[in-house]
């Protein structure tokens, strides 16, 4: 396992790093995304979702447990797995059939899904830093320290 420490500065700063780690994705990949409420999970997500293309707004799915974005390439699930109660729901939802060979899936939350998700390729720890965020990067896979290697 390979990591990298960065700083975050601002709410920009979290949709660069995004926007960063977007120009290298090849589906399949999964990253798990933890942290306190408010440290910058769905801004991330917001960072890759536009940035491979999505125009509209990219609004965290509590409530719906996924919001999917469909482009020419890949597809992406960006889950948020907070007000999960119990793993088993997943099931009922089919989480295997969004984790294809065309997926790239963000999770947020992912301990609320222990034992029905695949591992991670990459796993990003946000958490609060004074004013601003630090965030851990964790390569757990080849394609995630493909990944890791190019960021700056």
């Amino acid at each position: 396992m390979t990591s990298l420490l960065k700083t975050l500065e601002n709410e920009q700063a979290t949709v660069a790093l995004g926007q960063q780690i977007a120009q290298w994705i090849v589906p399949p990949l999964t990253l798990y995304l933890t942290g306190d409420l408010g440290a910058g999970k769905t801004t991330f997500s917001r960072g890759i979702i536009q940035s491979l293309g999505h125009q509209g707004a990219v609004k965290s799915p509590t409530y719906t447990l996924v919001e999917p974005y469909e482009f020419s390439e890949m597809d992406v699930f960006h889950f948020d797995l907070y007000r999960l109660s119990d793993p088993e729901e997943l099931e009922f939802m089919g989480i295997r059939d969004y984790f294809t060979h065309r997926s790239v899936c963000l999770v947020e939350w992912p301990d609320n899904g222990h034992g029905l998700l695949p591992k991670a390729d990459i796993h990003l720890h946000l958490r609060y830093k004074e004013s601003q965020r630090q965030v851990e990067i964790q390569a757990l896979s080849p394609a995630g320290q493909a990944i890791l290697s190019k960021i700056k």
